[in-house]
């Protein structure tokens, strides 16, 4: 089953297919679709803008989530009728882990259940495991040691502690406890407590895996990725596009008028879905500067979540990325510097046309043996092209 085209490349479409500069089989055949999918996206664009009956993704959304959720209000309802009953016995131990595992043997979750009773999941699932296991109840006694010692000299600290366990015949290496006594908050008088700044370390950069040879033996394998920003009448639009080294192909890229970590998170999905998913990319070099997009923690966890592999260049260097800085001055002399643009969304459409049905399918590289980045693909790897 081929996988889905991203949300925003059907709407990329979808908007020029509406301006009608074409016909529906020649921009379906320019965007690489079929025509029964452009005329599907297209009546469900108008269902979206109510010109026609049926119900929107957001009604379709709305209405998962409140099947959804009076699931869940029926789960907590028995949840609560249970463990109602289940604490009005008198002859029993108020424990509430019982209870869980007999709802859990019922089909509810044990989140939810240990949500609904405001306990912990963890430590139900230890309990589980072993009611008391044997390290717990030798902590126990260690922690009764130091209990003793410390209620009867409040000055002592861990180390002073750790002499007195020992004559208790609790003999235990200092690291284990100072880790009792702080989680049972047994300090010294005199201590002071350490406080932190509020600051907390940015995200790591890459090293420079490529160092400038913008080579590629086969599809997938180096990928290059930075933003650019041009100016329109309502202010500044903002790309972020993923080229492939091997073919030159644009694989992903997304639009908008925010500079996030979101624009960079975007264009990396678009490019793992048109691609053919994670088992497709695992492996590949994403290449880039070191941008705060790019060094924000919600894209490394995507790298991370993909199976792809960081690369960076220097700081205010803009030869290490040389190859992606050449498509977007070729994007800047043919698309941007062309007119001035008064609305973003015009200028949207320009980017995406010229990207799908330009560069991708006409514009012939030197490079490539005078092909396009589609032609290329398809000949020398067909199945990355049909994946696409």
């Amino acid at each position: 089953m081929p996988k889905p085209h991203p949300k925003e490349f059907r709407d990329d479409v979808v908007a020029v297919a509406r301006k009608g500069e074409a016909p529906l089989q020649q921009i379906a055949k320019d965007f690489g679709i079929s025509d029964s999918c452009l005329r599907n996206w297209l009546r469900a664009a108008e269902v979206e803008d109510g010109n026609r009956p049926g119900l929107t993704a957001t009604e379709s959304a709305e209405l998962r989530e409140l099947r959804r959720r009076n699931r869940l209000l029926e789960q907590e309802n028995e949840v609560l009728r249970r463990a109602a009953a289940y604490l009005s016995q008198a002859n029993l131990p108020k424990r509430l882990f019982p209870l869980v595992r007999e709802l859990a043997v019922d089909g509810i979750p044990v989140a939810l259940t240990c949500r609904v009773l405001n306990i912990a999941r963890q430590p139900y699932y230890r309990w589980l495991a072993a009611p008391i296991t044997p390290s717990e109840l030798a902590e126990a006694y260690l922690a009764n040691a130091l209990f003793d010692a410390h209620r009867d000299d409040p000055e002592y600290g861990y180390r002073y502690l750790a002499y007195e366990a020992r004559d208790a015949g609790q003999a235990r290496c200092d690291r284990t406890i100072w880790r009792v006594c702080r989680d049972n908050g047994w300090w010294s008088a005199f201590g002071k407590k350490r406080g932190t700044n509020g600051k907390k370390p940015g995200p790591p950069a890459h090293d420079d895996l490529v160092q400038r040879q913008f080579v590629a033996a086969a599809p997938n394998t180096l990928w290059l990725t930075d933003i650019t920003e041009h100016w329109t009448g309502e202010g500044k639009l903002y790309l972020c596009a993923i080229k492939d080294v091997y073919s030159g192909r644009i694989v992903g890229y997304s639009i908008s008028d925010r500079m996030k970590s979101r624009l960079a998170v975007d264009a990396l999905n678009s490019a793992v879905a048109r691609r053919g998913g994670v088992d497709r990319v695992a492996g590949c070099i994403v290449h880039s500067d070191r941008g705060s997009q790019f060094r924000s923690r919600r894209f490394l966890a995507e790298l991370r979540h993909h199976d792809l592999v960081g690369s960076m260049g220097q700081v205010a260097s803009a030869g290490d990325n040389a190859a992606m800085e050449s498509f977007f001055a070729l994007l800047q002399k043919n698309v941007l510097d062309r007119r001035r643009w008064t609305t973003r969304a015009e200028l949207r459409i320009a980017i995406v046309t010229w990207i799908e049905r330009t560069y991708h399918r006409r514009r012939r590289q030197a490079r490539l043996g005078r092909l396009t980045p589609i032609e290329y693909e398809t000949i020398n790897a067909p199945q990355v092209a049909l994946a696409a």
